[in-house]
């Protein structure tokens, strides 16, 4: 495989995991310089539990839990149906160079290399999978914590600190949230990947523009600036 593939190929593979692995890092770096979706909206799940507490029923809370963890187990569920899709591609890589021989622009690769880059493919959505499944258990935990928080009657007697229990509950809230965006930045990332399939230089280039998508969604977006307000 070392062989078959050229430098350019690696060397766009070796820019498409700088570039994962170094934007996650700086999106949690950068965050706490300037606040991102995720921080900002963090703030909103601790007065959200804040006010939970004050409730004598915690329905409400429940649903919005319920209806959060909904996000992940629809993403683990396509996932899965896309590894499936991907295996059962590697059955028929015959065609489907064929299929990508007759695009003008696209590089000619060997069958192996198509192969290869499939397994890629899958790797990165097998990883994607994990996320989304840590993210519903994690949901489940935050729901666990919001039903076991005591009456509110207690919260207002003082015999119940009303802060802890709010920061437990959003900080596990704010985790689920977190590895939601681990699978979903996969995704993104995924639309990459496909572009090797062209050529490395496609490669790179949507790598790089992934990147900016992800930074502008994160730290520039309207919804950023109407949550900032």
């Amino acid at each position: 495989m070392f062989a078959l593939l050229p430098w350019s190929d690696w060397l766009a593979v070796a820019v498409f995991l700088l570039g994962w692995i170094g934007y996650a890092w700086f999106a949690t770096a950068w965050s706490l310089r300037r606040p991102s979706l995720i921080a900002t909206i963090n703030h909103y799940r601790h007065d959200w539990m804040l006010q939970s507490t004050a409730r004598e029923v915690r329905m409400v809370d429940g649903v919005i839990t319920q209806s959060l963890s909904t996000s992940s187990s629809f993403f683990a569920s396509t996932t899965i149906l896309i590894i499936g899709g991907l295996l059962a591609l590697l059955g028929t890589t015959d065609k489907a160079v064929e299929l990508v021989r007759e695009i003008p622009f696209a590089q000619q690769t060997p069958v192996l290399v198509f192969e290869f880059k499939i397994l890629v493919l899958i790797t990165i959505f097998v990883y994607a999978f994990f996320r989304f499944s840590w993210s519903m258990r994690q949901f489940t935990f935050a729901a666990i914590v919001i039903g076991s928080m005591p009456d509110a009657r207690e919260f207002a007697a003082g015999s119940a600190d009303r802060e802890q229990f709010a920061r437990r509950a959003s900080a596990l809230l704010g985790l689920a949230a977190d590895t939601f965006n681990d699978g979903l930045r996969a995704y993104y990332f995924s639309f990459a990947c496909m572009a090797w399939f062209f050529s490395p230089l496609a490669f790179t280039l949507a790598t790089a523009l992934i990147i900016v998508i992800l930074y502008s969604r994160e730290f520039r977006s309207d919804v950023l600036d109407v949550l900032k307000e």
